[in-house]
């Protein structure tokens, strides 16, 4: 039995193009995941980061190696979440059913790993072939000691933010709420849409504990399933990507009565504005002054390390097209380092995150509506960028112009969030804008041969 869509929020579609907002800003068809992925690898995104779980994947072998490890979400502890686990469906199973061979994968699974957890996917395959999730589940749990959790979000469902949004049904509705924390600490808080790509969480905690605020539960990264179990226990929550788990906060608000807000922790900013609105949020005078002396000590701590970098680069110039709470968050962390962004876009985003980005770009800036290979190589050779900012999809148009790139998406490894994430990524712009390769690449090849006569 599938989640039923009619109770989910999906109306976050962007503007259309004589509003704003890019056409290709609208919500794929299904099908279309070669271009932004399905909701079978959107409800992965949320769910592969409970790193002491295991996450069986019931349909052929390439639904689960496309989607392993593709996030590159960091653990302080269990690997568990790392195993590529799939009852790889062949085409007898597609003919007989799959539902035997998926109930003993979860009970060989439960035994040899010890999970705290065993979530199951449903794929294309597997759901076309009507192979019923759920009471594959519930027919394993008798013989499994641990939560065997459905998620029912095969791939035609459509596109990765509705696989989002499943999987945040999946945690409303199965695992929040079902134990209590030891304590309950004043002032905890949620981190929703937090995946810890390349460690960006790790560098939000220093300040986090300088303040005196406990992170009851991110949701997801570097989760523990008891953790994730607890989080009801929580007085507020933080939403860092707005465009996966917005149905989530909205239900606890509404369940559990914990308010949210949103925030973004790439740039000195961002990071000090999210951390102030936190504790303003508590509304307490000591945890607010300690907020404004921590933020007043890094800020001066992190402008003098990139002061230099960012004279370098003062005056250069960027292409941005990215998604989520980068759309808009990267404009600011740009300028801080005195680039100016000359074209941005996104492919991902709410309209409030697209129209947030436009706000923070100067109005003479361009705004990336075709996003085809053929549209970007033109808006290359118009702009003539310093540098581009985007995700990996774009990274080898750039190299085919001979334009400097940094990855700012999910394939990246190094972690951006925080102060300390923002001396990093400054450092990782200037490498990429001042390496000596792209002076090498940029000789006409075959280079000239003068003969001496």
């Amino acid at each position: 039995m599938f989640v039923n869509l009619t109770k989910l929020d999906l109306k976050e579609t962007c503007p259309l193009t004589d509003k704003g907002a890019p056409k290709l800003c609208m919500k794929a068809l299904p099908g279309e995941g070669a271009e932004r992925s399905c909701a079978f690898d959107g409800a992965r995104v949320v769910l592969m980061p409970v790193t002491d779980a295991a996450h069986v994947v019931h349909g052929p072998i390439a639904c689960a190696g496309n989607s392993w490890d593709n996030r590159g979400a960091k653990s302080s502890g269990p690997q568990l979440y790392r195993r590529g686990l799939t009852t790889d469906l062949m085409e007898m199973d597609v003919v007989y059913g799959g539902e035997k061979k998926l109930i003993q994968a979860i009970i060989d699974v439960a035994r040899k790993h010890q999970p705290k957890a065993v979530f199951v996917y449903a794929t294309c395959v597997s759901a076309l072939i009507g192979d019923d999730l759920e009471t594959a589940c519930k027919e394993a749990q008798k013989d499994v000691s641990v939560p065997v959790i459905p998620v029912n979000a095969p791939g035609f469902m459509g596109d990765k933010n509705i696989g989002n949004r499943v999987a945040g049904e999946v945690l409303f509705r199965q695992i929040i709420g079902t134990a209590e924390p030891e304590t309950v600490h004043p002032f905890a808080i949620n981190f929703i849409g937090e995946y810890n790509i390349a460690g960006d969480l790790w560098g939000i905690q220093p300040s986090l504990e300088a303040i005196g605020i406990k992170l009851q539960a991110c949701i997801s990264g570097d989760a523990r399933f008891d953790d994730i179990r607890t989080a009801h226990r929580a007085k507020l929550n933080v939403l860092v990507c707005s465009k996966s788990l917005t149905n989530l906060v909205k239900q606890m608000e509404q369940k559990y009565g914990i308010p949210y807000i949103e925030g973004s922790f790439y740039g000195i900013h961002d990071t000090s504005a999210t951390l102030r609105a936190i504790a303003n949020a508590f509304g307490d005078a000591d945890l607010i002054e300690r907020t404004e002396a921590h933020i007043f000590q890094k800020e001066a701590e992190t402008r003098a390390v990139i002061e230099p970098l960012k004279a370098r680069l003062s005056g250069k110039r960027a292409v941005l097209f990215t998604g989520g709470v980068k759309t808009w968050s990267m404009v600011t962390t740009l300028r801080e380092l005195g680039i100016d962004v000359l074209a941005g876009g996104t492919q991902n985003s709410t309209p409030d995150d697209f129209l947030r980005m436009k706000a923070l770009m100067d109005p003479t800036a361009h705004i990336i509506e075709d996003t085809s290979a053929a549209g970007f190589l033109t808006l290359i050779k118009e702009k003539s960028p310093d540098l581009i900012v985007a995700g990996g999809k774009t990274k080898y148009l750039a190299h085919k112009t001979r334009t400097p790139f940094l990855d700012i998406n999910h394939g990246r490894s190094l972690p951006y969030a925080g102060y300390a994430g923002m001396i990093t990524f400054a450092n990782a712009v200037a490498r990429t804008v001042f390496s000596p390769v792209w002076e090498k690449m940029r000789v006409a090849f075959p280079p000239e041969v003068t003969v001496n006569e």
